[in-house]
């Protein structure tokens, strides 16, 4: 059974995010920020200016009681132990704030709005340092630890790229429609018909793997190998939009939360590094030196393998409404999870050690 924080927002919680000293930061609609402790008491409120959607914060990696957050255009800077003001606002973006990166040396923030731009500020000076630009709303934005000039970026234009602060043009640009796995993987008729436009991202803590949630309802993970990404994994996770995908700190564990009202928890560990030889490649290499029957019964083999071996979730939580936000905490010495959705609570389920 979930535990429920509530009596904080009147309206519906959009974001969240948690410190390392164990803080939880909600944002909800109408500029309502609002702190939690640990043990789901309300530990602080502020009104936002102008009243407008908080639709992204997250904490300093450096310093815990700074808080970034995005309301509308506005990125603000808040001190969580003196909720008054905001310590400074920047007004960078031309249109609403989507999602907020910050590197691990706190020195670079990104933010990715509905124009499709990313802007890139430098925290030191307090400037754009670098613009970069999808083609349609740019929904999430990444940073990748332990290279503090390396992100990725993914939107409405279906597409994931890779980027350099070095260089205005991504280093490596891929198209989710071109995924050949989709054409491999039956769907349902309601995924088939849905284009995967790219709603979040999430990199693991060995900076080389990250995952991105669409529309189509499938989770994509990629491996970073220098200037580009290659595809590791692709698997149908939810039966609407995955609109959060988020791995775990220091291993392969992904959570995904989806429109379909669930929160899945994935071991890719298994599969990270395995990647799977192109069977049309394998059997043009051996054409003229097998038969053609046993070539077909190879292929037929492999393809009842790889039903065999089609990930599967670890755990289900049918949380039974569309999901904004999830996140994860340890409470009392055992890890939580933590969901967003239309409503204005927060629910927190426990997860199995």
């Amino acid at each position: 059974m979930a535990a429920k924080w509530s009596g904080g927002h009147s309206s519906s919680v959009l974001c969240l995010d948690v410190n390392t000293e164990g803080l939880v930061a909600l944002g909800a609609e109408r500029g309502e920020l609002r702190l939690w402790a640990g043990g789901g008491s309300l530990a602080g409120q502020l009104q936002l200016p102008e009243a407008e959607d908080v639709t992204s914060l997250l904490f300093s990696p450096r310093c815990p009681t700074r808080l970034y957050t995005s309301h509308g255009e506005t990125i603000s800077v808040v001190d969580v132990r003196a909720l008054k003001e905001p310590l400074e606002c920047f007004h960078v973006n031309e249109e609403e704030i989507n999602c907020l990166s910050v590197n691990e040396t706190d020195t670079v923030l990104a933010a990715a709005d509905d124009s499709g731009a990313v802007k890139v500020v430098d925290l030191d000076s307090k400037r754009v340092s670098r613009s970069l630009r999808h083609s349609n709303i740019c929904s999430s934005v990444a940073f990748r630890p332990q290279r503090p000039q390396s992100l990725v970026s993914c939107g409405l234009d279906m597409q994931v790229m890779l980027w350099n602060l070095q260089k205005a043009r991504p280093l490596w640009t891929r198209n989710l429609q071109e995924c050949k796995c989709e054409e491999e993987s039956p769907q349902s008729a309601g995924q088939f018909l849905n284009p995967p436009l790219a709603h979040s991202l999430s990199v693991a803590s060995c900076g080389n793997i990250f995952a991105c949630g669409a529309q189509d309802g499938r989770v994509r993970i990629f491996r970073v190998t220098g200037g580009r990404f290659e595809d590791e994994l692709d698997f149908p996770a939810h039966s609407l939009g995955v609109s959060q995908v988020l791995f775990m700190p220091g291993a392969y564990w992904l959570l995904t939360g989806g429109n379909d009202g669930k929160v899945l928890l994935w071991d890719v560990g298994g599969d990270v590094g395995k990647r799977r030889k192109s069977p049309a490649k394998s059997l043009q290499r051996r054409k003229g030196q097998v038969p053609a029957s046993t070539r077909k019964e190879r292929k037929l083999s492999q393809v009842a393998s790889d039903e065999h071996t089609r990930v599967l979730p670890k755990l289900t939580i049918e949380h039974g409404e569309k999901v904004n936000w999830i996140s994860c905490m340890e409470i009392k010495g055992s890890r939580r999870v933590l969901v967003a959705d239309q409503s204005s609570s927060v629910s927190v389920y426990p997860l199995p050690e």
